[in-house]
């Protein structure tokens, strides 16, 4: 009977440990783009709130990367993972704001590369060829052929590549399988050859990728098996091309992938494809990911007349498209037609929702009734990337390098704006106190005393 009960208590302990370990393990784990739920945060522990790196100061690590590319940083475990487009010679990339639609020419034989990297000392752990020719489509000169985040749920590491297909490795970087899924001809809807290159990442949830293919022609939504690559499902779609990444959430048991949109902003049901809710109207350029609060998912949108911010419930179903972009109704909670922003996705912390438009407009609103909190205007030149935080501290990079600091609260108090030495558009990554920066030549990983 003792040597039960003693076993029983073994046994307990020893599941309790695992779990502790899973727990923090799932803690510091950074599987996608924006990180756990896209919500860009990470609250295990402070991050640095300032860093020099000419000094050192506050700098864990600087690596090399080579190619171009914006997909973020992604994180498992001890390593982060990277995946990169290397062509002939060294690629240009314009930044900064600019109208021009041209797209960039650079059509040579490419080699996109998936790379692990150690998470605390940055040294290369692999480099392997993920796949290899001359890009199937063209890219913008301020975007990359190599533009979605991979995801990862610890089994597998599954990437985006565009028009060259959606591949899926182990994580020791050995190919599981590959679709080829058609041309991502993805670009200005009133000039259709401008094209600028695919956008949108994969999201992984309950051993399923889910992709959202917005594309010139047969666009659509689909979600595949994750150990096998069989279609599940594809439900088509009708809209404008979009950069945008699906998100994930749960509603009163049922599953729903969220996207957005121009004319086809929605829900959709992720055992089956079918819609749940619709909304059209808002900017004719959409790239921001939907963002999930308490009951309420936020989108935004910019670009040609409108760039709306809106705070769309949960229980939303049908079309809740109203006659006017202005008005609220039962699926609409709020609205700003005119204070959502362009490149990046706004981030959710307690009740405040930040959102940053391309052009440096900040702006605090109380996430419950969209009423504004603060606004402010970050005097930079151009910001793609998308604001992370850690709870405390909010981050906001610009296309140049500059990173603004900020103190979360109900009233705008700078910190400081610090220099990464590189252009950086990727949205950083953030995990255990540690901030990873993609800059256009390399991973550069702050935290506290480095």
């Amino acid at each position: 009977m003792k040597c039960s009960v003693l076993f029983l208590i073994l046994l307990l302990s020893s599941f309790s440990v695992s779990c502790k370990k899973q727990t923090e393990s799932s803690a510091n784990n950074w599987p996608q783009f924006r990180g756990p739920g896209a919500n860009g945060l990470d609250t295990t522990r402070p991050t640095p709130a300032s860093w020099d790196v000419e000094t050192g100061d506050n700098v864990l690590f600087r690596t090399p990367i080579p190619g171009l590319a914006h997909s973020a940083p992604i994180i498992w475990g001890d390593r982060v993972y990277l995946t990169t487009a290397i062509g002939p010679g060294e690629a240009e990339l314009k930044i900064g704001l600019y109208g021009a639609i041209a797209a960039a020419e650079d059509q040579g034989h490419h080699e996109w590369r998936l790379l692990a990297l150690d998470r605390q000392s940055g040294e290369v752990i692999y480099d392997k060829l993920a796949n290899e020719g001359i890009p199937k489509s063209l890219r913008h000169t301020k975007g990359t052929h190599c533009n979605s985040t991979p995801a990862t749920n610890g089994d597998y590491i599954v990437t985006y590549l565009g028009s060259e297909g959606l591949f899926c490795f182990d994580m020791e970087g050995e190919l599981v399988w590959k679709k080829d899924l058609g041309n991502m001809d993805a670009g200005y809807f009133k000039v259709k050859t401008a094209q600028w290159g695919f956008a949108s990442s994969p999201v992984i949830h309950d051993g399923k990728v889910i992709v959202q293919c917005d594309v010139q022609e047969d666009a659509f939504l689909a979600v595949f098996d994750i150990e096998n690559g069989e279609e599940l499902w594809r439900t088509p779609r009708s809209d404008v091309p979009t950069w945008s990444t699906p998100a994930v959430v749960d509603v009163l048991g049922r599953t729903q992938i969220l996207v957005n949109g121009w004319h086809h902003i929605g829900a959709y049901d992720f055992n089956t494809g079918e819609e749940i809710w619709k909304l059209d109207g808002g900017g004719d350029i959409p790239v921001p990911t939907p963002i999930l609060g308490d009951g309420m998912a936020y989108f935004t949108s910019a670009h040609g007349v409108f760039r709306p911010m809106r705070g769309i419930r949960y229980s939303a179903t049908g079309d809740i498209t109203p006659p006017d972009i202005q008005e609220t109704n039962d699926g609409i909670a709020w609205v700003h037609h005119r204070r959502g922003n362009y490149m990046q996705t706004p981030i959710l912390i307690g009740e405040r929702l930040f959102g940053c438009d391309d052009r440096g407009a900040l702006t605090c609103f109380n996430a419950q009734d969209g009423t504004i909190i603060f606004s402010e205007r970050l005097k930079g030149n151009g910001f793609t990337a998308s604001p992370v935080s850690d709870g405390k501290h909010l981050y906001v990079t610009s296309e140049f390098g500059k990173i603004w600091v900020m103190k979360v609260g109900d009233a705008y108090e700078e910190i400081g704006i610090y220099e990464l030495g590189d252009n950086c558009l990727a949205t950083p990554a953030i995990s255990n106190g540690t901030i990873y920066f993609r800059t256009q030549n390399s991973l550069l990983a702050i935290a506290e005393n480095g």
